[in-house]
């Protein structure tokens, strides 16, 4: 291969930045005075107009109304019901049974046998209807509702700024222009409001609290007040909530009355709004925070620090992660057209791309991520951080089969990396419960996760194992760990988190069994969420080996051994036995027609386009499989994609999401463009957010991902530029995307071609960076930047 030019500068030279502002922006307001239809399964249309806000704890969606105004909040610990004992004591005694049932191809009656056994105890997530068990669920922390004057008004705007993640509201009414400026603090974990007009004593308006259920809402000491305890689903009260919402006035007059807070004649206005819980994110209790004390810190924090300190603050909290990365693809022409009216044009096939709203959609992604998952925080649930519900879809909680994954893809390949810890942390709580799941289901040691968790640290099967029984996520879990790290090279992290990742190891080294040729296999287990027709006709769910499993116990197990050989550790017996164990795993099949196959015998599958394609996450997110490497599965893997999509597979945005990354892997740009674009056009509302449907925020973050993966993959142990670059991106530079091995990726690219690239080197160590049959070699120093060079 030939080399590249290298040139050190010793500098961060940064790319041009795009001039464009990265905005949602509407010239009408979501109706605030439509009720909510209640139903989980069915968003409503009002609410996915309003726009997000968020700080990891704090979140909430302003509808923008000019006369009735609605703040829905969320807080991230307003999550229903409390720890319980779910894991099964009779599953054990049942396994081995069910295992010899598989191994002789009875799967009806081993079907039968793993349902009534190989399943937790209780209700489990009540088939994501939790709120009323101790399973529980995520909700809506309530509204604050907002009366303003309701004469006419005209030149309505509103914008989510990305770059600041401030929202504007601007209108003219009676002669007098009117603005409304809020964002989330998360240094100071409060919500502000300012609402101004150009004319004095004109500011109007009352404000109250309230949520669906279980609430008392006061005004005290020039407070609104709003208390409450959350639904424990066994014999009462469980977490306990407090709102507190405070206004400072210049001008005019404030007084308290119904509840309300009332505000007449002033020349402006600022609303606080703090929010906390008695949760603790500790195994068991969950309980010990005081969130009256909390509010009553938050709130004198803030109007001791006053609006401008803390618009400030935010800012600089805000930039310093958001401004780690900037794209443009879209040329540096000012955006003339309204969010809305740019994503109506892909919806009715007005144009089949926008470059803009490419790009726009990525940085949303990116904001979503950074407001809805800060350090200290619990990770990014199924909508994020906002819901306006009692009843969450799927319960708003943790799904462990790919969901709260692609949560985090691109948190680190975006150089969010501290956004990531929020999921880390939360992975290394579940090891307590899960060494507990693992002793009672299984016998075994380690720990282990199965496919849904939540706050209070269950870990436990589902109530149904064609979901529920999915024993491989807990690998996929801990690839986050690995990953961290190969982003960072944080030993220090990787020493801390090394326990987790070896409690995993040695669960499934313990797990995994023999079958009649002497493989190391997994099960009873599912491909996720998919089911097979044996060649008698029967329809099951459950097998040994499904290809999943044994991929992701394979790189769980390469993590493993690779991380003891950084700490030094590699003659540990643990180490040992993992080795052997992985020496022996079975090893995912290409079936006759040529695709990889599914599960450990090639079943047909009874849905061709099912929106799991679970058998190719060696391809996305694993790494194994790959065309330097296994060019022979890479091939199998994409014949498995062209069918699945084929069939109508990618019908869920989190699936056309991972279509996205599966196309970049594969070096098509136009084709991961084409699953974008499918999110655009199918599976996006009024404000971007993705839909299942419902909406289900996964597929944001995955779309980010994959955007990443189109101009810069890590993966196979050097750094590719422009891996899958779509023809429609002929121009355009993105800068501060992040590579394994602790690096900084900025680059340009002109009539498809690349033109400039740099490559910062936080850590200092060996880069290998490969463009086009190109590559060059690099031992590089800590805190330098490489000028590459055709």
């Amino acid at each position: 291969m030939k080399n590249i030019l290298v040139i050190l500068t010793l500098a961060h030279a940064a790319f041009a930045q795009s001039s464009q502002d990265m905005k949602l922006w509407y010239r009408f307001p979501a109706d605030a005075t439509v009720r909510d239809n209640g139903n989980a399964w069915s968003d409503d249309p009002e609410w996915v107009k309003a726009l997000p806000l968020g700080n990891g704890s704090l979140g909430a969606m302003i509808y923008g109304g000019v006369s009735k105004e609605r703040i829905q909040l969320n807080e991230k610990t307003v999550f229903s019901g409390s720890v319980d004992d779910s894991d099964n004591e009779n599953a054990f005694a049942a396994l081995e049974p069910a295992r010899k049932l598989l191994f002789e191809g009875k799967y009806k009656e081993a079907e039968a046998l793993i349902s009534a056994t190989q399943v937790c105890k209780g209700a489990g997530s009540h088939s994501g209807a939790g709120q009323n068990v101790p399973f529980g669920c995520y909700q809506t922390l309530g509204d604050l509702r907002m009366d303003f004057p309701g004469s006419p008004y005209k030149k309505y705007y509103r914008e989510l700024n990305l770059s600041t993640a401030i929202q504007k509201i601007s209108y003219e009414q009676d002669g007098v222009k009117y603005v409304r400026e809020v964002f989330i603090n998360a240094p100071y974990n409060i919500l502000a409001m300012k609402i101004s007009a150009n004319k004095s004593g004109k500011v109007n308006f009352s404000c109250g609290l309230a949520r669906p259920e279980r609430f008392v809402s006061t005004t005290e000491k020039g407070q609104l007040v709003m208390n409450g305890s959350l639904k424990n689903g066994k014999d009462g009260d469980g977490t306990k909530y407090r709102v507190v919402v405070q206004v400072q006035i210049t001008g005019g007059k404030q007084e308290m009355k119904d509840n309300k807070i009332a505000v007449s004649n002033a020349d402006e206005a600022v609303v606080y709004i703090a929010a906390a819980t008695s949760y603790v994110m500790k195994y068991p209790s969950f309980d010990g925070a005081d969130p009256k004390a909390i509010t009553r810190s938050l709130m004198q924090n803030a109007l001791l620090k006053g609006y401008d300190f803390l618009k400030e603050n935010h800012l600089e909290d805000y930039q310093r992660l958001f401004n780690k990365v900037s794209l443009q693809i879209a040329g540096k022409g000012k955006d003339t057209i309204p969010t809305d009216r740019r994503l109506q044009a892909i919806k009715n096939g007005e144009k089949p791309h926008d470059n803009f709203l490419t790009q726009l959609y990525f940085q949303y992604g990116r904001y979503l991520l950074i407001s809805s998952s800060r350090k200290n925080t619990l990770p990014a649930n199924l909508q994020g951080i906002w819901a306006n519900k009692i009843l969450t879809a799927w319960n708003g909680d943790y799904h462990t089969n790919i969901n709260v994954q692609m949560n985090y893809w691109p948190a680190e390949a975006t150089n969010l990396s501290e956004c990531h810890e929020a999921l880390l942390k939360f992975i290394k709580m579940l090891t307590e419960p899960g060494s507990k799941t693992a002793r009672i289901q299984y016998h075994a040691p380690g720990w282990c996760v199965h496919t849904i968790s939540n706050v209070w640290g269950f870990t436990s099967p589902g109530e149904s194992p064609s979901w529920g029984l999915s024993i491989g996520t807990l690998g996929w879990m801990c690839t986050h760990i690995w990953q961290h790290y190969l982003f960072t090279k944080d030993e220090d992290f990787l020493k801390e988190y090394f326990p987790t990742l070896l409690g995993a190891a040695v669960f499934y080294e313990a797990w995994l069994t023999e079958d009649k040729n002497g493989k190391l296999v997994s099960g009873p287990a599912s491909s996720p969420e998919n089911a097979f027709k044996t060649s008698s006709g029967i329809t099951a769910s459950m097998s040994m080996g499904p290809s999943h499993d044994q991929e992701v116990i394979d790189e769980l197990f390469e993590n493993v051994i690779d991380a003891a050989a950084v700490l030094k550790r590699e003659d540990d017996e643990d180490i040992q036995k993992i080795k052997r164990a992985k020496n022996n795993l079975l090893q995912p099949q290409i079936a006759p027609d040529g695709r990889l196959q599914e599960w450990a015998e090639p079943f047909e599958e009874t849905e061709p386009g099912h929106r799991h394609i679970s058998h190719l996450w060696g391809m996305y997110p694993g790494n194994r499989f790959t065309r330097e490497k296994t060019p022979a599965l890479l091939e199998a893997c994409r014949k498995s994609l062209e069918t699945r999509l084929a069939h109508g597979s990618g019908h869920t945005g989190w699936s056309a999401a991972w279509a996205s990354n599966f196309w970049a892997r594969l070096n098509n740009g136009d084709e991961a463009l084409k699953a974008v674009n499918s999110i655009l056009k199918d599976k996006s509302t009024v404000n971007l957010f993705n839909l299942h449907p419902p909406f289900q925020i996964d597929g944001n973050f995955g779309t980010t991902s994959g955007i990443a993966e189109m101009l810069v993959q890590s993966h196979q142990g050097f750094i590719e530029l422009l891996p899958a670059l779509p023809s429609q991106w002929a121009a355009g530079e993105v800068k501060g995307l992040c590579a394994r091995g602790g690096f900084d990726i900025s680059l340009s690219w002109e009539n498809g071609r690349l033109k400039k690239a740099r490559l910062l080197s936080k850590k200092g160590g060996a880069a290998e960076v490969r463009y086009q049959g190109k590559k060059v070699q690099l031992q590089t120093k800590e805190g330098k930047t490489y000028s590459l060079a055709l």
